[in-house]
């Protein structure tokens, strides 16, 4: 698509912002990118945090430059908040409150994790659909600002506004899979990643420094590799393990996304013979291509 309108790329996935984890997170490698700029990529360490604020901001100045070059930028990614937080933005929210955190940590070791996603399910039903039950630290900032507010993160969302600002047009797209195409391409992707070396991609890492509880590492398959390192579970059950919670996250995500707003749906691969020329011929229909169309950069 990139090459057809003259755009180039912007990531938007929360881990491929991290360096030095590439196989895990899918990143394409720079020798099959066909020189198309791809932005926000390698951008952190992975001792470093990265919040959706901060991907909200540079997102929104990676658009503006690549817009005032005559270019078109394409953000490309499944992390429905750090979406969010580019094309709605994020309210700046209350301070921290280090003993409510404290508390709340107490409960999590005291009752699990899950018992904290089981209360922020109670007040704030679309967060836990969006939040997975292990990440302890989203789900703490959750329950803290319903506790310091009294209203809900959906609800103060609903009050922002985007970085990009009202001159930005954004044209949203997503793409469906048949399910069990999806199914299928889930267990190829677990079973390239382990063939690409995914397990000495996680003890080079460790072995640079890179502490367990990384940011990155408590996310999906990450965290069951370590896992695995500890010896929690053996080789075949992770593997698994992790195209299952593959197809949970999937789920999770199908769910954020249909509830996005103006959001244009594509039958993918499967469903469709070709869902970029799909694409192009609804953009085209909708004045939305650069320079005439897709012929323009055939």
């Amino acid at each position: 698509m990139a090459e057809r309108i003259n755009g180039e790329i912007i990531n938007c996935d929360s881990t491929a912002v991290y360096r030095g984890l590439d196989i895990g997170t899918d990143k394409v490698p720079i020798a099959e990118r066909r020189g198309i700029p791809h932005h926000l990529v390698d951008i952190v360490d992975p001792t470093n945090g990265y919040t959706a604020a901060a991907y909200g901001r540079d997102a929104a100045a990676v658009v503006r430059d690549i817009l005032a070059r005559g270019r078109v930028p394409i953000v490309v990614g499944g992390t429905g908040f750090y979406f969010r937080a580019l094309t709605r933005g994020l309210f700046p929210g209350p301070g921290k409150d280090d003993v409510l955190r404290e508390r709340l940590n107490r409960i999590a070791d005291r009752r699990g994790v899950d018992f904290l996603w089981r209360m922020v399910k109670r007040v704030d039903v679309p967060s836990a659909a969006r939040i997975e039950p292990r990440d302890r630290k989203r789900l703490v900032r959750a329950l803290e600002v319903f506790f310091q507010t009294g209203r809900p993160l959906t609800e103060h969302f609903a009050r922002t506004v985007s970085p990009l600002g009202p001159d930005v047009t954004v044209v949203a797209i997503a793409v469906t899979l048949p399910r069990p195409a999806l199914a299928e391409r889930l267990a190829r992707r677990v079973d390239a990643q382990f063939a690409a070396g995914l397990l000495d991609e996680v003890r080079g890492a460790l072995a640079r420094g890179v502490p367990p509880d990384a940011r990155p590492f408590t996310g999906l398959v990450y965290r069951q590799v370590l896992d695995y390192l500890r010896g929690v579970r053996d080789l075949a059950a992770t593997r698994a393990l992790i195209v299952q919670e593959n197809r949970r996250y999937a789920r999770r995500q199908l769910i954020w996304f249909r509830k996005e707003p103006n959001l244009m749906w594509f039958a993918g691969p499967g469903e469709s013979p070709d869902v970029q020329a799909s694409v192009l011929s609804w953009l085209a229909e909708q004045g939305l291509l650069p320079d005439g169309g897709p012929a323009a950069h055939a």
